[in-house]
C-alpha cells in the first residue's frame, strides 16, 4: 500500500514539474510551495494536519473542496495527498447521513446558543421528509461538524502513530549544519 502511493505521489510530482509548464510564471508562483518533498512524504504531523484540513473541507457544501483543501494544505504545511483525499468522504452515498448531521448539529447550536445569523442565511425551505430547513442553521452546521471532525481526526491519527509506529514514522527534521562547520572550521580559531 505504501509503495503504491508513494509511486502514485512520484507520478503527481512529476506531471506537476512538466517542462511545458515550469516557464510559466504564474505556474511558478502558485506551485513553489508545492514542491517542497516534506509534503508529500508521510510522517505522523503532516498526515494529522492534511486529513484535518481535508476532513473540514469534506463536510462543507461547497464545488473544489480538493482544491481548497490542497490551497490550505500547503499554507499549513500539511501532506497534501492526504488533505485532498479525505474530501473523497463527501459524496452521493454520504450526502444524508452528513446533510443529516449537519441540520440536527446547526438547529442544536442555535437554539442552545442562539448565534445571530446574517440576513442573507435567513431563507426558510420546506421538503417533503424532513419539514423545514434554515439555510443559517445548514450552514452552521456544516461548520460545526467540520471543525469536529478536524478536531477528532487529528488525535486519532497520533494514536494511530504510537499503537502502529512503522505506519507513520515522526519524521525527525535534520540539524541545519552552518557552512562553517561542515568545512571543518570552528569558531573557537
Amino acid at each position: 500500500m505504501k509503495h503504491r502511493y508513494l509511486r502514485m505521489v512520484r507520478k503527481m510530482y512529476r506531471a506537476l514539474r512538466h517542462p511545458k509548464l515550469r516557464h510559466r510564471g504564474w505556474w511558478r508562483k502558485m506551485t513553489h510551495p508545492l514542491f517542497e518533498r516534506r509534503l508529500w512524504k508521510p510522517c505522523r504531523d503532516t498526515v494529522a494536519t492534511g486529513l484535518s484540513v481535508g476532513m473540514f473541507f469534506a463536510v462543507l457544501p461547497i464545488p473544489a473542496q480538493s482544491l481548497f483543501a490542497a490551497i490550505v494544505a500547503m499554507r499549513m504545511r500539511a501532506n497534501v495527498p492526504f488533505a485532498m483525499a479525505a474530501c473523497w468522504l463527501s459524496n452521493p452515498f454520504t450526502y444524508a447521513p452528513m446533510w443529516a448531521a449537519q441540520l440536527f448539529l446547526g438547529n442544536w447550536v442555535q437554539k442552545h446558543f442562539h448565534l445571530p445569523l446574517p440576513e442573507i442565511l435567513s431563507m426558510e425551505k420546506n421538503f417533503p421528509v424532513v419539514g423545514t430547513v434554515h439555510a443559517g442553521n445548514f450552514i452552521l452546521g456544516a461548520i460545526v461538524l467540520g471543525l469536529l471532525l478536524a478536531l477528532a481526526t487529528f488525535p486519532l491519527i497520533h494514536l494511530f502513530s504510537a499503537l502502529l509506529p512503522h505506519h507513520l514514522p515522526v519524521r525527525k527534521t535534520p540539524l541545519k549544519v552552518d557552512s562553517l562547520t561542515r568545512a571543518g572550521k570552528t569558531g573557537a580559531n
